[in-house]
């Protein structure tokens, strides 16, 4: 075996363009009654029935989305640090700038700036979905709550920054909810640290800017070519991996976290099914997680492991699957494209995992990459798909006779066969075994490729968790890859003595042996785990273990493949 080229990760650590209001929508929803408008005045206005339009320059509104983030800028979340202080002030100001210009400019033009309340129903699902997953996942990581004050902050300056941007360009603006989808979905997967939140506020105004401005047409309509929330989670991601910067985000710890909750796929897909039976993206979701799970499962036949080490797709992959990729608006129209779209965001997440693992740099980069790339393809995508020589092959032919509805319903119940059976062979679920110290050192022992340098990767987590076992365990194998030169991280012997006098501190006997040995010579030392090592190294890819009890602890390790506990 040659050195170690594949880096291991840490054990555990939509929108849609309304049309102008002379064109009727079919989305947009009826309010009249609430906002106690009269359709027929309205009509005789030029508006559109169903919908609230304010004009009279109605600076108010920006202003107080304005207002709003000021006054979070108020909270000692935000006072506590002087630099995130400085971005919420500098974010108001500018807004506070460029009302003021429109207003002036509106004056002299004479323009009577409108705003339209227009709501979408692809933006209200998406984001009821979105939010669902913070609050879940909150519950489990802590964080989450701590988050929810920039989150909010983001969501004021998103609609101010899309009114103002809007105006600067034409006398209407429409508003919904179509903020709430591109906020969440930018922060399920990148948060900036507090000494570096401006970038989150300029991410926003990066998304929002190219949905303006960068557009095609496409069927006879111009549309906006990239999901609003991707393009600068990919563009700040290239960004981070050029100047080496991901430590100033909380990139890693939000991808790993995605999984403390309980039975988090099985939740992702339930929320994912309103938006399948609604916008016919279900096809997109199967093809991608049916193509990387065949993709890692062909991995471990042909090597012994898994691809992507603890799950055959990582948790924050399978939320991408979700809630990233799939915008109906900038995803191919065709069915079979739609499969197709799908099977290359599986396949190419394999690929990026691959390649920045062999590059050294941090993998959970590889659903957030492809994206941007993934939208330019849709029209050429769309256009084999129609040709005479593939449009045999979309099922959407087979059900033309159905209402949409049905057929949406019909993809629904292919995908819940399929990931019923995902999850009764517990390939997607809280119980694979490679988040579990036993099949990895297993694997080491068969001399599996990777499987000794991750399994002392997941030994040095558990040790800097408190574990005197893991540490001394985490001791041992450095020795041992120093000698075969299978991980280039840990050539030199000496870097073991760390690890053993770590274990030594935290009271394990072996490893106080073992530093000894390491310095004067003589035999290693072994040692089976003691009680207070099981919550830690027990614990796999999850989060805290509650019950310490010695009965569930037992029963737990047994459960993960400890055989010696099984008899405990």
């Amino acid at each position: 075996m040659g050195p170690c080229t594949r880096q291991a990760p840490p054990s555990f650590i939509t929108t849609i363009r309304t049309p102008p209001p002379s064109k009727p929508s079919a989305g947009i929803v009826e309010i009249d009654r609430v906002l106690k408008t009269d359709s027929v005045s309205a009509r005789s206005e030029g508006q559109t029935p169903g919908t609230q339009s304010f004009s009279q320059t109605p600076l108010w509104i920006p202003a107080a989305f304005i207002a709003a983030l000021a006054l979070l800028a108020s909270l000692s979340p935000v006072r506590h640090n002087g630099k995130t202080l400085l971005a919420f002030e500098g974010a108001v100001a500018v807004l506070l700038i460029w009302t003021g210009v429109i207003f002036i400019q509106a004056g002299r033009a004479g323009r009577a700036l409108r705003v339209t309340f227009s709501p979408k129903k692809p933006h209200w699902i998406q984001a009821c979905a979105q939010a669902s997953v913070f609050i879940y996942w909150g519950i489990y990581w802590p964080e989450v709550r701590s988050f929810a004050l920039f989150i909010v902050a983001q969501l004021f300056f998103a609609y101010a920054f899309d009114i103002l941007l809007c105006w600067s360009r034409r006398d209407e603006c429409i508003l919904g909810f179509a903020q709430f989808p591109v906020i969440f979905s930018i922060n399920l997967f990148l948060w900036f640290k507090p000494d570096w939140f401006y970038l989150q506020f300029l991410m926003v105004a990066v998304g929002l800017t190219a949905k303006e401005f960068v557009r095609w047409n496409r069927d006879g309509r111009s549309a906006h070519i990239f999901n609003p929330s991707s393009l600068p989670l990919a563009l700040f991601s290239l960004a981070l991996l050029a100047t080496g910067k991901t430590n100033i985000t909380w990139g890693q710890e939000i991808a790993t976290t995605q999984f403390y909750p309980p039975q988090m796929y099985l939740w992702l897909f339930l929320i994912g099914l309103p938006a399948q039976l609604f916008f016919g993206v279900t096809s997109m979701t199967m093809s991608a997680v049916v193509s990387a799970w065949l993709f890692s499962k062909l991995y471990f036949a042909a090597t012994g492991i898994y691809f992507f080490y603890d799950s055959y797709i990582p948790i924050a992959v399978f939320l991408g699957m979700h809630l990233l990729f799939n915008d109906p608006a900038t995803s191919p129209k065709t069915e079979s494209g739609r499969i197709f779209f799908g099977a290359l965001y599986g396949v190419s997440t394999a690929g990026l995992y691959e390649l920045l693992g062999r590059a050294g740099l941090p993998m959970f980069y590889d659903k957030l990459l492809q994206v941007p790339l993934l939208n330019l393809s849709v029209i050429a995508i769309d256009t084999a798909a129609r040709s005479r020589y593939l449009r045999w092959l979309d099922p959407g032919n087979w059900g033309r006779q159905m209402l949409p509805i049905a057929r949406n319903l019909a993809w629904i119940a292919v995908w819940a066969a399929i990931f019923a059976g995902l999850s009764f062979s517990r390939d997607l679920s809280d119980w694979f075994p490679g988040q579990f110290i036993p099949f990895w050192q297993q694997a080491c022992d068969e001399d599996r490729p990777f499987a000794c340098p991750y399994l002392a990767d997941m030994q040095s987590n558990y040790c800097d968790h408190g574990s005197g076992w893991a540490c001394n365990e985490a001791g041992r194998l450095d020795i041992a890859l120093s000698r075969s030169g299978e991980d280039t991280r840990r050539a030199d012997p000496a870097l073991a003595l760390q690890p053993f006098s770590r274990g030594c501190e935290a009271g394990f006997a072996a490893a106080c042996h073992n530093r000894q040995t390491l310095q004067h010579g003589g035999r290693l030392e072994s040692a089976p785990p003691g009680l207070k090592d099981l919550p830690i190294i027990l614990r796999g890819s999850k989060g805290e273990i509650h019950d310490t009890s010695p009965a569930a602890l037992y029963q737990r390790g047994c459960k993960e493949g400890w055989t010696d506990m099984c008899l405990r």
